[in-house]
């Protein structure tokens, strides 16, 4: 590569441009002059040959910037394979979207030869990616697209064992996608390596999928939560460090307010229960959000605002649940509760909590939640569902953006509709898309009754009957997917005094029989401090476009808040 960041067409530093689309912006070389720039920002490291400037699964120091030397970068998984990448030398810089948040790293960087480095630790390499403008546009690109190369390749991320079509298998891997991190997936009918770890671990059918980790400890089938702390997606105790303001909730309106909020100097953190992104983020194509003629994925809308709110310093912890909320303010913040027993301490807080999705009536459908029944359809789904019937039920625009994208998989999709039409509950454009889709059948007056399965292979069978008729009749579906609508996720309110409308969504500024008699900012709830946005406001329009509206609008109210907070009293 020359010293502009061209390429010379051949082997640079031991990688072949031809396995990456994008080489040129996902290893860029710095001049000299650029490195001069740089050392402001951080301090010179000098490593010997064989010393580890960083390590799979363990947290990383920040970005390097190679002086001196050759630095080999290999990637490690927890079965003993070691896959070498490329050599880095004078001008490469180390680091993937991880090190602006100190999270660990992906792969082993090992010093050959003496090495001498300039790191930028997290806080420094977030403040020139602001202060150096062009600079920092270029490393910000090229460290969004070696997580992409890292995903793709599945380095660095968990081993995860299990058949390709075991429900929980896809219920991590979609966790997993979700949250943008890398993993790959062994099959052991056709995998040997697999095979091995079966036969030493005997596992019971309850216990897929096995996932090793990067250090070869074993996990057996667990809980979202557990995976997030073996892998080191989540960070360590929050301490006694008070924030200017706390979000509940990491979809499209809670990281709208952490970008807005962190990018003009407020600390912030932000805390979900299981992914960026919120409902949007599952949406398989949103084609109606201003900016997007050709349409952009409910994930990939979400993943930029994601990695703008760490590159402004928002700290994000997932997956937490926020178990409740002490409106008291000792010391003058707030506490919020999570699980675990940590707490978390801010002046201000804001509810961008949204909604859960909402479970119908239908017997037994606990028992195969995760294991046949999904309230999302993403390609993870979709692969269960190759050359098969499935079943979906809801008639929003949610529904038919699903229904269509399953049709492109599915044999045959029945989507059931409970009234006896689209027009009043589907936007115009999705309709047509369906009533042209030869392989969707709409099912109108309908509803599902019951399920039909066992514990080992899930969902075999649904009952369902037509509301104009009381007979009932069966179809052989494996896989169902519920979108009827979301009932909002305020429960951790209870007993901290925020008012609730009759739905239980949370009312805010004028509407609030509490805020009669004071001025209060439109998003402002009956607890002075803490605001509601979003899809859990009640009134809000429950849009991708309006959420993110309201997360801008809100920081205002949060800046004039802070501002008298601070006030002296009279």
């Amino acid at each position: 590569m020359t010293a502009d960041g061209g390429s010379s067409g051949g082997i640079e530093n031991g990688i072949s441009p031809r396995a990456f689309p994008r080489f040129e912006q996902t290893f860029p070389s710095l001049t000299s002059q650029e490195i001069e720039r740089l050392r402001r920002f951080g301090e010179v490291r000098s490593y010997r040959d064989g010393e580890m400037l960083f390590q799979t699964g363990k947290p990383s120091l920040g970005m390097f910037v190679i002086l001196s030397g050759q630095v080999s970068i290999s990637q490690r998984d927890g079965l003993g394979h070691v896959t070498q990448i490329s050599e880095r030398g004078p001008g490469q810089f180390l680091a993937e979207i991880g090190q602006l948040s100190g999270r660990v790293a992906l792969v082993d960087g090992v010093a050959e030869g003496d090495v001498e480095t300039l790191l930028l630790p997290p806080d420094r390499l977030r403040a020139l990616l602001v202060a150096e403008a062009e600079l920092g546009e270029r490393i910000m690109r090229a460290l969004i697209l070696r997580r992409v190369s890292l995903i793709q390749s599945g380095g660095g991320g968990p081993v995860l064992i299990g058949p390709t079509n075991s429900t929980s298998v896809a219920r991590l891997q979609n966790f997993l996608v979700r949250n943008g991190f890398p993993h790959h997936l062994l099959d052991p009918a056709t995998d040997h390596d697999a095979a091995e770890v079966i036969a030493r671990y005997s596992p019971s059918p309850t216990d897929w999928p096995l996932v090793v980790i990067a250090d070869g400890t074993v996990l057996r089938n667990p809980s979202e939560t557990e995976l997030a702390h073996a892998i080191g997606m989540i960070g360590g105790a929050r301490g006694d460090k008070v924030y200017d303001v706390a979000i509940v909730g990491c979809g499209p309106a809670g990281l709208a307010t952490a970008v807005y909020a962190a990018s003009e100097g407020l600390s912030v953190v932000v805390m979900d229960s299981r992914s960026f992104g919120g409902q949007a983020g599952a949406s398989a194509r949103i084609e109606n959000y201003f900016g997007f003629p050709t349409g952009i994925t409910g994930h990939a809308l979400t993943a930029r605002a994601f990695n703008q709110a760490q590159k402004f310093g928002a700290e994000i912890m997932i997956p937490v649940s926020v178990n409740s909320l002490d409106c008291e303010r000792k010391n003058g913040a707030f506490v919020l509760s999570l699980d675990g027993g940590e707490e978390v301490r801010s002046r201000a807080v804001v509810v961008a909590s949204g909604a859960r999705y909402r479970q119908p009536q239908i017997d037994r459908l606990k028992d195969f939640e995760g294991r046949g029944v999904w309230y999302w359809a993403s390609p993870i789904e979709a692969r269960l569902c190759s050359g098969q019937d499935v079943a979906l039920v809801g008639g929003g625009n949610s529904a038919g953006q699903a229904a269509v994208f399953l049709s492109g998989h599915a044999r045959k999709v029945h989507m059931m509709v409970r009234g006896g039409g689209l027009a009043a509950s589907m936007s115009r454009y999705l309709i047509e898309r369906i009533e042209a889709t030869p392989n969707i059948e709409l099912m109108f007056n309908s509803e599902v009754v019951g399920l039909e399965g066992n514990a080992d292979v899930g969902l075999e069978r649904i009952i369902w009957k037509s509301r104009l008729s009381p007979e009932e009749m069966s179809l052989d579906i494996r896989n169902l997917f519920l979108f009827v609508g979301a009932d909002p996720a305020t429960g951790w309110l209870n007993g901290c005094g925020v008012t609730l409308d009759r739905a239980g969504f949370v009312v805010t500024g004028a509407q609030s029989e509490q805020n009669a008699g004071r001025l209060v900012a439109s998003l402002e709830t009956s607890v002075p401090g803490v605001f509601a946005i979003g899809d859990v406001r009640s009134g809000s329009v429950k849009r991708v476009g309006g959420a993110i509206g309201e997360g801008a609008q809100v920081v205002a109210a949060l800046h004039g808040f802070l501002a008298d907070s601070l006030k002296p009293v009279a």
